[in-house]
């Protein structure tokens, strides 16, 4: 059975979702601020967060950033009645899976759901025989999702490493800006093409020593980004 927390102040939305919820196998949990939605989601494991941006006490972008900065990497659903492209973009930047604005079906909500735990175990599979990739000095430890430059551990967000692990799985395999998207964030995000640049500027930053003349993720002129494949 999955569990699901819900922070949401709004009861019959939060209730409406719950119901759908455990229709589909789910245990459900409920919080209407976000200081107290916080506390549970670091202190419990959760299959799924389903975060309102509009929260008292602690508004969701808040919540989201200090879930991830606790290296928790629970797939986020951002609920708002906003439908600003600023929303969207700072969702996620912040980390969050998925953003859904209200109102909103649910069969959508179902469906994105759906998806976003079928990512998740996909992404979660192990697809190599190794427990570890090394690239010179490199190391993605796959299990406990940790990196290693030199034998320090590398601190990444859930995306900048699910981008690495992406990449560096398959060394070589170009992929546009639009496959990183359906991949790591669903095919909802499709025309978000700065989301995938801004992450991989940000891990560029924390894994090469020159961004200038990257050694691991390597840009293909016209297409998007590689791992390279000469250093296997």
């Amino acid at each position: 059975m999955r569990k699901v927390l819900i922070i949401e102040d709004d009861s019959e939305i939060a209730n409406l979702v719950e119901i759908h919820l455990k229709d589909q196998n789910c245990e459900v949990t409920k919080r209407e601020d976000g200081k107290s939605g916080l506390d549970l989601a670091i202190n419990n494991f959760y299959d799924l967060i389903v975060l309102d941006i509009m929260l008292p006490e602690l508004d969701g972008f808040e919540v989201c950033k200090e879930i991830r900065k606790k290296d928790i990497h629970t797939p986020i659903l951002m609920l708002t009645s906003k439908s600003e492209e600023m929303d969207k973009v700072l969702g996620l930047e912040f980390g969050a899976d998925d953003y859904l604005t209200k109102p909103f079906s649910i069969r959508e909500f179902i469906a994105r759901v759906k998806a976003i735990l079928r990512r998740v175990e996909n992404l979660s599979k192990d697809d190599n025989p190794t427990k570890s990739l090394n690239f010179d000095e490199l190391t993605v430890e796959i299990e406990n999702r940790k990196v290693l430059l030199n034998d320090e551990r590398v601190e990444l967000t859930p995306k900048e490493f699910d981008l690495l692990l992406l990449m560096a799985s398959h060394p070589g395999r170009s992929y546009s800006r639009e496959q990183l998207l359906n991949q790591i964030w669903g095919y909802q995000f499709s025309g978000y093409d700065h989301t995938v640049n801004s992450h991989i500027n940000r891990l560029r930053t924390k894994i090469e020593k020159d961004i200038s003349n990257p050694k691991y993720i390597l840009t293909t002129w016209g297409i998007g980004y590689r791992f390279n494949d000469e250093l296997e």
